[in-house]
Parts: C-alpha cells; sequence; structure tokens
C-alpha cells in the first residue's frame, strides 16, 4: 500500500468533491437535533453502488467523520446532542455559551475534533498492518472465536442493560439467517415465501433500524421548537499556549478514544464519557467540571473523533467493526464485494490508501469548514423538521429499491423500522442488532469451513491457544458485568442488614 499514491489520488479532483461533500453532508446531519451521521451513512449506501469502490469508501469515510464531529455545535449552542457521541458535550459547551463566550466553547471543541483525529489516524496507520499480519496466522477457528468474542463484547460493552444487548446481537443474528444456506443449498427460515428465499436485504435491514425508526421518532416531536442561542465567532482560534495548557489532556483523551474505538461495538459516546471522567478525576479543579470548564470540553471532543480511527482498525484488519457507524463502512465494503481482513492490504490495497488519507484529509476539512462556516450551520438546526422527515422517507425507498428493485426491500426496511423505533423504545441498542447481522454470516462460515477441516470434530477449536484465548476473554467479559451487578445489589442489602 502506496499512502503518499493515496493522498495524490484523494486529492485529485473528482475524489476530493466526494471528500468534501461527505464531510460537509455528515456535519450539517449531526448538528441537526435527532438526525445522526449513523442515519446518513445508511441513506448513502444506495449512491455508492456505482462508484468505484476506492471513491466509494472516500464519500462514506468523510461522512463518518464529519458527523462525530458536527453534533458539537448543537451540543454546545442548545444543549441537546445532535450525535450520541457529543452528550458529554454539553455539560460544560452550553454553560460556557450561555455564559457569553459560544466562540470559545466552539473553538475548543473544533480544535480539540482535529486533534484527537489525527492522533487516531496515526494509530489507524500504524497499528493496522501489524494488526493484519498477526491476524494471517488465524485459521477458521480461531477466525469463529475472534466473531464470538466480537458479538460478546458488543453486547457487554454496550450502553444499557447487558441481557438487551445481548437479546439485539443474537437478534441481528437471527435476522441474517433466512435463504439459501450456502453449504448445502437448502431454503431456511422462508415460511413458504418465494420473496424470503434471497434473505433479508442487508441495506433495506440496515436503512430501517438506523434511518426509518429515526424518522419514527422524529416525528412524535417534528413541532419542537428549540431556544435561539446566537453564535459568534470570537474567541473561536485558539493560541499556542491553550495547545501547550490542554496538550496532555488531548493526548491522554485521545489515547482513550483509540483504545475503546478498538473495542467492538462499543461507540464513541463511550469514549467521550470515559474521558471526560478521567480528565474529572485527575484534575486539580474537579468542581468546575459542569460549570462551563474548558478541559471537559476538549476532553470529550478529543476522545470521540479519536474514537473514528480506533473503530477503523478492527474493521480492516478483522472484518469486525469498532462500532455502530464503522459497522455501515463494513456493508459498503461487502457490498462491493470486498472482504475486510487481513488480505484486504494485498487484495485491494486501493481501498485501504483510500480510507486511510480520507480519515486525515477528512478531518482537516472538517476543522476549516465547521472554524469558518458553524454560525451559518447554526442556523439549518432551526428548519422545522417537519419539511426534513418527509425527504428522509423517499430516500429510503429510493434506497431500498436501487439494490435490487424489489418492493419486498421496501416493505422489508419499513417493518424494520418499526422494529427499530420499538426496540428504541425500550432502550435495547441498535448497535449489537446491526452487528449481529453483519458479523452472523461470518462467524457461521467460518465454523463450517472449520469442521469441514477437520471432518465434523468441534474438538480442535478448544484445543488451539489462540481460539481458547478469545474464548476465555468473552467469558470473562460477560461475566464481569453480571457479578459487578450482582455485587452492587448485595451491597446495599448487606448494609441495610
Amino acid at each position: 500500500m502506496d499512502l503518499a499514491q493515496a493522498f495524490l489520488h484523494v486529492l485529485s479532483p473528482s475524489p476530493l468533491m466526494l471528500l468534501l461533500l461527505g464531510t460537509f453532508m455528515g456535519i450539517v446531519v449531526g448538528a441537526l437535533p435527532g438526525l445522526t451521521g449513523g442515519a446518513l451513512l445508511a441513506l448513502s449506501l444506495p449512491f455508492t453502488y456505482r462508484m468505484a469502490s476506492a471513491d466509494g469508501v472516500i464519500l462514506m469515510t468523510s461522512i463518518y467523520v464529519g458527523g462525530i464531529s458536527g453534533g458539537l455545535i448543537t451540543a454546545t449552542l442548545m444543549r441537546i446532542p445532535g450525535e450520541p457521541a457529543s452528550v458529554v458535550t454539553t455539560l460544560d459547551g452550553f454553560p460556557m455559551a450561555r455564559g457569553g463566550r459560544p466562540g470559545r466553547a466552539l473553538g475548543l471543541g473544533i480544535s480539540a475534533s482535529l486533534i484527537g483525529g489525527s492522533l487516531s489516524w496515526l494509530a489507524l496507520v500504524l497499528l493496522s498492518p501489524m494488526m493484519a499480519r498477526l491476524a494471517l496466522v488465524f485459521g477458521p477457528f480461531e477466525n469463529f472465536a475472534l466473531v464470538f468474542m466480537a458479538l460478546v463484547l458488543i453486547a457487554t460493552l454496550s450502553q444499557g442493560s447487558v441481557t438487551k444487548g445481548l437479546i439485539a446481537g443474537l437478534f441481528g443474528m437471527l435476522v441474517s439467517y433466512p435463504g439459501v444456506d450456502e453449504t448445502s443449498g437448502q431454503l431456511r427460515l422462508t415460511f413458504g415465501f418465494d420473496e424470503m428465499a434471497g434473505g433479508f436485504s442487508q441495506l433495506s435491514v440496515i436503512l430501517g433500524a438506523f434511518a426509518v425508526s429515526q424518522v419514527l421518532g422524529d416525528a412524535m416531536h417534528a413541532r419542537q421548537r428549540f431556544d435561539r442561542l446566537d453564535p459568534s465567532l470570537r474567541g473561536i482560534f485558539l493560541s499556542p499556549r491553550d495547545y501547550l495548557k490542554q496538550g496532555w489532556n488531548i493526548l491522554r483523551s485521545s489515547l482513550i478514544g483509540v483504545w475503546i474505538g478498538i473495542l467492538p461495538g462499543v461507540g464513541a459516546s463511550v469514549s467521550s464519557i470515559v474521558a471526560y471522567s478521567t480528565a474529572k478525576n485527575m484534575s486539580k479543579t474537579p468542581e468546575k467540571f459542569g460549570t462551563g470548564f474548558e478541559d471537559g470540553i476538549v476532553a470529550s471532543e478529543a476522545a470521540n473523533n479519536a474514537n473514528t480511527g480506533g473503530a477503523l482498525i478492527p474493521m480492516i484488519t478483522l472484518g469486525i467493526p469498532g462500532s455502530p457507524a464503522s459497522s455501515i463502512l463494513l456493508a459498503a465494503l461487502l457490498m462491493h464485494n470486498i472482504q475486510p481482513g487481513p488480505t484486504l492490504f494485498t487484495n485491494s490495497p486501493d481501498v485501504v490508501g483510500a480510507l486511510m488519507a480520507t480519515h486525515l484529509l477528512a478531518h482537516i476539512a472538517m476543522y476549516a469548514m465547521m472554524i469558518l462556516g458553524c454560525i451559518w450551520i447554526a442556523r439549518l438546526m432551526y428548519v422545522p423538521r417537519a419539511y426534513i422527515l418527509p425527504a428522509i422517507v423517499v430516500l429510503c425507498v429510493i434506497g431500498a429499491l436501487a439494490e435490487n428493485g424489489r418492493l419486498f426491500d421496501v416493505w422489508t426496511m419499513l417493518a424494520f423500522g418499526i422494529v427499530g423505533f420499538l426496540l428504541e423504545l425500550a432502550a435495547v441498542p441498535l448497535g449489537p442488532f446491526v452487528i449481529g447481522l453483519i458479523l452472523a454470516p461470518l462467524a457461521e462460515g467460518q465454523l463450517r469451513a472449520g469442521l469441514m477441516a477437520t471432518d465434523g470434530s468441534i474438538w480442535p477449536l478448544f484445543q488451539r491457544p489462540i481460539a481458547v484465548g478469545f474464548f476465555a476473554v468473552a467469558i470473562a467479559m460477560f461475566v464481569w458485568p453480571l457479578w459487578r451487578d450482582l455485587r452492587r445489589q448485595r451491597t446495599p442489602a448487606t448494609q441495610n442488614g
């Protein structure tokens, strides 16, 4: 992979326009309350069909970066996080803006986003080739154990109940099974419906779960209005002294973001929470956090942007997404018949190079767009959602039809939109559901390949050290939160006794 050549390709006119367009759309959608970058990624999937694979990756990666960053605008000016990853930013961003320093609050967040994202790009470039070389020694059983561990981690580390996370992941796996069994050629779980012979379209399920479910939720609050807080550019540019003062905070938060990003399915919101808590615990003035303190804004935004590079590392080297948004990027690669994993670096070096170059350049483009245009972007927050939601539904229908031209895919999308809406009402995370949907076929294929190589014997799965190690980590991560919750329940009972 020639990274310099990849930068030259991305900076050529057509790919550069895709990068700028994707970054801008990501920022705008990330800034709109209720709409997320994940929904925009799902909507953009159909538009990459007729693109070259590298150009499709450029568009999707730039949307990913812009969506994560744009949420800080609404978090700062409205105390409404445009993205879940910006929830923690509201704690100090809004008080600072309300206190008469909106430009300073935006400047801290935007600058921290740029540095955090750039440091995560460095981790992406340095760690990905090493992980890919390590993964080359994996056999089918090791790959199955790795996917199994990822599914357990996704369920146990996602926000909310461990049980709900497991249910969501298993439900996603179940949705992936209808259709033709690739090994035997037999139909399964079609229930006599001819349309089910091809299974559920991943694109339709993703559009429904991420985009349509969000439209249904937003439709309940379409007439909601927000209090205005007019932004100002004064103080938006930081001085060298500011960067030196926040240097350790940015570095520590970025490392936390990268590390949590590598963990399968956790997401940027967890990164910002951990980084913010760490900054507060290590601060000499923890009482200032939540009152408009600069360290809180920097920690949150550096971590959630650093999460982007970390999440891409396991996606391209192991075929396991590090976040719900990167799972949609994984789906885009699969739809272009590109199999992520250790062989991606040799089979499709242009795709890997485009992704890495775009990740850095999109952060630079994001910084310039948000510094120069945050005032105008902020005005989009007050566009009534009643005008936006119907357009999203139309795009979803077009996207569902674009893949196979089947009306069944549209009904699938609408059905899973309702399912996703109900799951969110029940506080069941969508991340494990979508990642389970994508990883289940991979897990099944690897397990069957291993069984065929051993004449149907399952015992080698528990005799190979690497596979056993992955299983041990999965069991430990599954048992730990359950034991912790049980201990918490017993402690008050003991004190009351």
